[in-house]
């Protein structure tokens, strides 16, 4: 992704932007050096910390860096550029820029489920935009913070880059200390410790979370598509991903039929077994399994529902929830379990969802445009997918985040960037001065307003 836009060259003598591009160029440069130098130890450490095979962690953790990198080293002269803007008729002789500049030091904490990867692209953004970074890996994944911590060691820009490890303590005194953006990816839960710690600075925050996404699949679909992409979905890093599908609300004539593509996907997924296979992902550890699998108590097992504790794997399981007020309806499953609702319509979703706390991400399954575009209108979340699942965080040309319980900020691609930026504006007024304006006050008022554009 390579993203470009009008910019006004130098806007005075003392910009020293080339400069600046060059350092923060230098950086990106030896961080992407350093990642490929220690790729096949994050390889190893993400199968240690998640049983993650080579595929998954080539793909959801270490290309969409070099992705990231490659991209931002390309575009930075176009992103760090002053940007002009139009001036009013009152300042026509002057100009005006939006003007990038960094936040100052930024603290990023990462979370366990996706350690690599959501570590080192916030960071790649907030060095793009010239912030001195702080990264707190999670601790549950240690593996991945050793490595995490020798990268960053390695790369030489102490002066740009720390990594401070450790468990809760850390993260405590971290929160208490004066930063000038946080960045935090996590639980809802935690979310708010942050934001209230945040708020004692007087710091801005960008709050990635998770919540409950729902996966709605219409009475006209594709339904042996639509079993292969919610179970693809699903299953990638066995569900522990904030954009899992979490639920599925499906028109009553599609419960039966759906069911028995989820089961002929899995079997083609993993023709040994989901809990004998190497292209799954286990449970993080033992506390998560045993919350996991504390979810099958009060629904009824409609498919899989084995487990095996030695390996901290799950299979994929589909249920039928007894009722909205249990555990695993009310709380995020981050895991292989997929209650499924029956609907009697898009309205009904509709009016569930809305029920509900805004989501992160929306997937919609349906043949009908009519249909998807009434959902999207309807309904408020941080993203929606149609017709397939996880498909708009791939496209990094579009903003990711949430809104409302799910987070706020956005981030991915050139937003990144802009996130980490903090747009100043600057004016220049040149030397025509109009005395009507200054008191005694003698301009007349049908000429005020025209020259405000404000015409009664």
């Amino acid at each position: 992704m390579i993203f470009k836009r009008k910019t006004s060259g130098k806007i005075n003598k003392h910009t020293n932007i080339k400069h600046e591009i060059k350092s923060r160029r230098t950086v990106l440069k030896s961080l992407k050096k350093t990642i490929k130098k220690y790729e096949q130890e994050i390889i190893s450490a993400l199968e240690k910390d998640l049983g993650k095979s080579k595929t998954e962690a080539l793909t959801s953790e270490i290309l969409p860096i070099y992705k990231d990198i490659k991209s931002t080293i390309y575009s930075l002269p176009d992103l760090i550029m002053p940007e002009k803007v139009s001036s009013p008729i009152l300042l026509f002789s002057g100009k005006a820029y939006r003007y990038p500049e960094p936040y100052g030091h930024v603290l990023i904490i990462s979370p366990w489920n996706y350690p690599i990867t959501l570590s080192f692209i916030p960071l790649i953004g907030a060095i793009a935009a010239g912030n001195k970074v702080t990264i707190k890996p999670s601790e549950i994944s240690a593996e991945c913070a050793k490595i995490i911590e020798k990268i960053i060691n390695e790369t030489q820009h102490s002066n740009t880059i720390t990594v401070q490890s450790g468990g809760v303590k850390e993260t405590t005194h971290l929160l208490e200390s004066k930063f000038d953006y946080i960045f935090f990816t996590g639980s809802s839960s935690v979310g708010k410790i942050v934001m209230k710690a945040a708020a004692n600075n007087l710091t801005p925050v960008t709050l990635e979370l998770g919540g409950k996404s729902p996966c709605i699949i219409d009475k006209k679909v594709n339904i042996k598509k639509a079993a292969r992409r919610i179970a693809f979905g699903k299953c990638f890093n066995a569900g522990q991903t904030c954009i899992a599908p979490d639920y599925l609300l499906i028109h009553k004539d599609m419960k039966t039929a759906f069911i028995n593509e989820f089961k002929k996907v899995i079997t083609s997924f993993y023709p040994k077994g989901a809990i004998n296979s190497d292209d799954y992902t286990k449970i993080i550890n033992k506390k998560h399994f045993e919350r996991v699998i504390g979810y099958l108590d009060g629904s009824d097992i409609l498919y899989g529902g084995t487990y095996n504790k030695d390996k901290l794997k799950i299979e994929p399981t589909l249920i039928t929830p007894t009722n909205d007020d249990i555990p695993v309806m009310q709380e995020e499953i981050f895991g292989p379990i997929l209650p499924i609702i029956e609907i009697n319509d898009i309205d009904e979703a509709i009016g569930y969802i809305n029920y509900h706390p805004k989501p992160l991400a929306l997937y919609i399954f349906t043949k009908k445009r009519a249909n998807s575009d009434k959902i999207i209108n309807k309904t408020s979340s941080g993203g929606v997918s149609v017709n397939n699942t996880l498909a708009h965080y791939l496209n990094t040309n579009l903003p990711f985040g949430g809104v409302g319980d799910s987070g706020m900020g956005k981030y991915h691609g050139k937003e990144t960037f802009k996130l980490f930026s903090n747009y100043k504006a600057i004016q220049y007024c040149g030397k025509l001065d109009i005395k009507q304006m200054y008191p005694p006050y003698r301009i007349p008022t049908f000429i005020l307003r025209k020259m405000y554009n404000i015409i009664s």
